[in-house]
């Protein structure tokens, strides 16, 4: 992306001019005055006009008075029309600068020294919504505006700037994927390759989710983002899936000229991470496998395989909780520990020949991921093999890629209801930051690849 800033100024009398101004213009008659010149607020951000969105910023305004109390308030639209915003209080320092990687917040959506805060703690204007990308070919559009003073009401605006934040890379293909039953969309870094190849698989929500893809394709990787329901001509539910499905996917990609073999990766999440956990326990060419808040157990529907069935996790309703805020709180639904009746829905992790990682969310209120996480390592030692776990504290369910805000509750398709998923805001951005950097460093060493 460009590297020089990108410079939009808006004019208007400071605070401190302002206050300073009022009396000067009530003069005797005959007497001379002196108002202040209008102060010119600069606010840049470098890469400057837009960069990609798992890129950090750097947001920086001059022209303040020195020790001026600013507002900085950023906010966006998502496809559907839906505001989040996010605000912070600063003050200029005694040159009249602001730099967020050396001036810390006072206050707001967060506090202390967050350069990216602006972005990870988006909060959506209508509450139970989850920002989500859907069309990676179109940026998200962030404003940034400047204002006089601090809460409760900050004054007018001093300067302003916008930002794109693009999901698809220089150079980085993108290509819809109709081949056989396998519906998706392959994501390729620039360059002739072959690369190596990784099916990308989301949770329960259904449908084609690409953002994820398309950013990792930034990084080298060919990157299939698969759908497996509610999507074209897909299953409408998730009732009764099959892994010859998955299997095919996963012989799309390694026969593709510009992916090389001999396995793929995989990377998924919550009901996509249980996927990509039985992928690599029955399928072949499962090189690396990457889960985030993944589960040992099936869940959701039947899976088959060959003539084999692993039923669905048996679910205790009578252990949901409602919040104070009339949410779901849905993490004891499953049985922790194990129990009897869970036994035919456990994936056979021991059959497995691909390394693992697993990234987990302590706070996760989706299920009890470390529990998952320490009872697949237990199995995996007891026949000689290794799992590689990496905890979050206070991370909740959704870890998704840098800066991303955290879901803090949002309806969850299963459920049917509105559901909290854990987490706290700051410690859950810094989670999505390192776990952005393990997935690549894993896979780089298990794929190969720069």
């Amino acid at each position: 992306m460009a590297s020089c800033p990108v410079v939009l100024r808006a004019r208007g009398l400071s605070r401190w001019a302002r206050c300073q101004a009022g009396p000067s213009l009530l003069r005797p008659a005959g007497q001379a005055s002196w108002v202040p010149a209008r102060m010119e607020t600069t606010v840049t951000l470098e890469p400057a006009g837009r960069s990609l969105w798992d890129e950090p910023v750097r947001i920086r305004a001059w022209g303040l008075s020195p020790g001026q109390r600013v507002t900085l308030r950023a906010s966006l639209r998502d496809e559907k029309d839906a505001l989040f915003r996010a605000h912070a209080r600063y003050c200029a320092d005694a040159g009249g600068r602001l730099d967020l990687a050396r001036s810390p917040a006072l206050g707001g959506s967060f506090a202390g020294l967050e350069p990216m805060g602006l972005l990870w703690a988006l909060e959506p204007e209508k509450p139970m919504l989850r920002l989500v990308k859907r069309d990676v070919q179109k940026p998200f559009v962030v404003e940034l505006e400047v204002l006089d003073g601090h809460d409760p009401e900050p004054g007018h605006p001093l300067g302003r700037a916008v930002h794109e934040r693009h999901f698809l890379g220089p150079g980085v293909r993108r290509e819809p994927v109709r081949a056989g039953r396998v519906r998706g969309t392959l994501f390729l870094p620039p360059g002739p390759g072959p690369f190596p190849g990784i099916v990308d698989i989301f949770g329960a929500g259904g449908g084609l989710l690409e953002y994820r893809a398309s950013l990792l394709a930034g990084k080298g990787f060919a990157v299939l983002a698969l759908a497996y329901y509610h999507y074209e001509d897909l299953p409408k539910g998730m009732d009764s899936l099959h892994l010859e499905y998955f299997e095919e996917a996963v012989d799309y990609l390694l026969k593709y000229p510009q992916v090389k073999g001999p396995g793929v990766g995989l990377l998924g999440i919550s009901k996509g991470g249980d996927l990509c956990l039985s992928m690599a326990s029955f399928l072949k060419n499962i090189t690396a496998t990457a889960i985030i808040n993944g589960s040992l157990v099936n869940v959701g529907g039947a899976l088959h395989y060959k003539g084999m069935t692993l039923p669905p996790a048996p679910v205790n309703p009578s252990r949901f909780k409602v919040t104070k805020d009339g949410f779901v709180d849905i993490v004891d639904v499953l049985n922790c520990p194990l129990k009897e009746e869970d036994q035919k829905s456990i994936i056979p992790v021991e059959r497995t020949e691909s390394a693992l990682l697993f990234l987990v969310g302590q706070d996760d209120h989706n299920w009890k991921s470390e529990f998952y996480a320490r009872e697949i390592s237990k199995r995996l030692e007891a026949c000689g093999k290794k799992l590689e776990v990496i905890c979050y504290p206070d991370t909740g369910h959704y870890i998704e890629p840098p800066y991303f805000p955290m879901c803090r509750a949002s309806l969850h398709s299963l459920v049917g209801k509105p559901v909290i998923w854990g987490g706290e805001a700051k410690a859950h951005a810094k989670a999505q930051e390192d776990a952005w950097k393990q997935i690549q460093t894993f896979f780089r060493k298990y794929l190969g690849g720069t």
